[in-house]
């Protein structure tokens, strides 16, 4: 059944996917619906789970952009990350940040053959389609430091020569808590590169009473819903939803609120207005939508903005949290374009 799967769904978005119009056509739509709701079934099969971070870790899939998992160990980061690589159909690597990995670690490098006498070049872990980072702060900035050419450029520079990764490249990277012992805080440029910040915490007494009964007789499995080939073609898709241009005003007076406010050290940068508009292309594409609602940026801005932001001293001293700014920008900043933006009602 997942062969046949696999062989007709790369097909379906070959064809033309625009009306006549210049939207996405109805039937592209329902397909692209009918995948992700397969997905997400798949993964809940072995991350049990109330919350959205199966469907928002698809959002970002089809974004192009990273996924930071966060939670104390234990509460099944890896097992979400597993999980979706499985259902993607793509192959991954697993690395395991500790204190003495080294960037080689990751990227490779010149091996030396005694036997030719010549030099060569070995490529890392990096060198696939999904990548876990895990427990990524476990490891010193010079270390997490390898990643970040990869996660912006999908290219990794070995021996001055720059290598392209493979299509898709999507990374998730799991942490712990910063104030656990053994942990070296992600620099500023480093969470910059991640589209979604999660938490991953505690399930309800119902889902973890649901995940003893599930995983007493044999482990749960998921099997795969897309290919490599889908993802790229969904992921084209996302880039064809319509946002309105009031919209992407209301993300820039949104960041330029958190740049302004006493409360912050560091505001968003351009690049997080960006990274949330392709986040709300993306979350509309995978609920059956060709247009962006104001309700999109709502819902993704503290996923995409509350790692990036920097509160100065005395807001935190004030108990002043990332999430607590956002809900104050979104509250002091007025929207004020059409609450209907679906591009029909534009003509």
């Amino acid at each position: 059944m997942t062969k046949v799967f696999e062989e007709t769904v790369p097909n379906h978005f070959s064809q033309e996917t625009r009306d006549e119009g210049g939207h996405l056509d109805q039937d592209t739509l329902k397909r692209v619906a009918e995948i992700i709701r397969g997905c997400l079934r798949e993964i809940r099969r072995v991350f049990l789970s109330d919350g959205p971070q199966g469907e928002l870790t698809l959002v970002a899939l089809v974004a192009r952009g990273h996924i930071l998992l966060e939670g104390v160990p234990g509460v099944a980061k890896t097992t979400l990350a597993r999980a979706v690589a499985t259902v993607s159909g793509c192959p991954m690597k697993r690395i395991q940040f500790t204190p003495d990995l080294l960037p080689a670690d990751i990227l490779g490098g010149a091996v030396y053959n005694p036997q030719l006498g010549e030099f060569k070049t070995l490529k890392g872990p990096i060198f696939t389609h999904f990548l876990l980072a895990d427990e990524i702060n476990r490891a010193p900035a010079k270390t997490q430091a390898a990643l970040l050419e990869a996660m912006q450029e999908a290219q990794v520079t070995l021996d001055g020569e720059s290598e392209t990764l493979p299509k898709p490249f999507f990374t998730i990277a799991t942490q712990n808590p910063s104030e656990q012992f053994g942990v070296y805080p992600l620099p500023e440029a480093q969470l910059d590169r991640f589209a979604l910040r999660v938490f991953v915490g505690y399930p309800s007494e119902a889902v973890e009473v649901g995940m003893m009964n599930a995983y007493q007789a044999r482990k749960p499995r998921c099997s795969a819903r897309m290919t490599p080939k889908l993802i790229t073609q969904l992921q084209h898709l996302a880039e064809r939803v319509f946002i309105h241009p009031e919209l992407l005003r209301y993300i820039v007076c949104l960041a330029r609120f958190t740049r302004n406010s006493s409360s912050v050290k560091l505001g968003v940068s351009p690049r997080a207005c960006l990274t949330l508009s392709k986040l709300c292309k993306a979350r509309a594409l995978v609920q059956g939508r060709d247009f962006v609602t104001p309700n999109d940026v709502q819902e993704l801005i503290s996923y995409c903005w509350s790692h990036r932001l920097q509160l100065n001293d005395e807001a935190i001293y004030q108990g002043v949290t990332e999430e607590q700014l956002i809900q104050r920008s979104l509250n002091e900043v007025v929207y004020h374009g059409p609450r209907s933006t679906e591009r029909a009602k534009q003509r």
